[in-house]
């Protein structure tokens, strides 16, 4: 009975996804792609036009030294998580989803989460070779983990409200609370150009301010990427 069940509920996936397709195959013009979003699209695509704010205050930083945009840079990933929260709801409410919206949901997440967060952390200080290497790893993990999430989700136990039960992983918003703490450091001068960040560096190997030499902090970001594709760590879902 319950395979009978499993089957049934397999073909009307299949079914509705197919509907989907056609949706976007029968519309036509330059403009269908935009005429098909649906609202939680749209406020999905929010989340990454805050990640995108994000990375260039970064780099304004970057060339004025002006801390105003160090701050808006840190305070934008905060109004994408807003966003990644807001398009579910408005989802529900409207009662319409896309095929795009996962994915679309995704990207904006690797952005806003994922890539602004390391840009951040080099930018108050995380800049050797090494530290460079750690960050890549860290937004290549939450790729991984994203990717690993869209593939994996239904096989994942549902509660009654066809929500997973747990995150397979750290899930990337949670970057957030990197952001803090570097956050902090900017608050206290712990950044570079001011104090540098604490701690300190340590060389692996050749001269030190060589590509051995990497930032102990770096650790954090490392670790947390770790905990990202982590298989055995499970997250309830709230």
């Amino acid at each position: 009975m319950s395979q009978r069940k499993s089957q049934s509920k397999s073909v009307h996936v299949d079914e509705a996804k197919a509907d989907a397709l056609h949706q976007y195959q029968d519309t036509e013009g330059h403009f269908s792609l935009v005429r098909n979003f649906r609202l939680a699209d749209l406020v999905t695509i929010m989340n990454g036009v805050c990640g995108s704010f994000s990375i260039f205050s970064s780099a304004r930083y970057l060339l004025t030294n002006d801390p105003d945009y160090l701050w808006s840079a840190m305070a934008f990933p905060l109004a994408g998580l807003m966003f990644d929260f807001l398009d579910g709801k408005v989802a529900r409410w409207r009662k319409s989803s896309s095929m795009l919206g996962q994915e679309l949901d995704s990207l904006a997440d690797l952005i806003s989460f994922g890539v602004a967060p390391s840009l951040l952390a080099f930018v108050v200080g995380l800049r050797t070779y090494l530290d460079t290497v750690i960050l890549t790893g860290f937004i290549c993990c939450g790729l991984a983990r994203l990717a690993r999430f869209n593939a994996t989700v239904a096989l994942i136990p549902k509660n009654n409200g066809g929500k997973a039960k747990y995150f397979e992983g750290l899930p990337i918003p949670s970057s957030l609370a990197l952001v803090g703490i570097l956050s902090y450091w900017t608050k206290n001068g712990w950044i570079a150009g001011q104090q540098g960040l604490p701690w300190g560096t340590t060389t692996l190997w050749g001269a030190p301010g060589g590509r051995g030499e990497v930032h102990y902090v770096s650790l954090i970001f490392a670790c947390w990427a770790a905990a990202m594709v982590s298989k055995t760590l499970r997250v309830p879902k709230l």
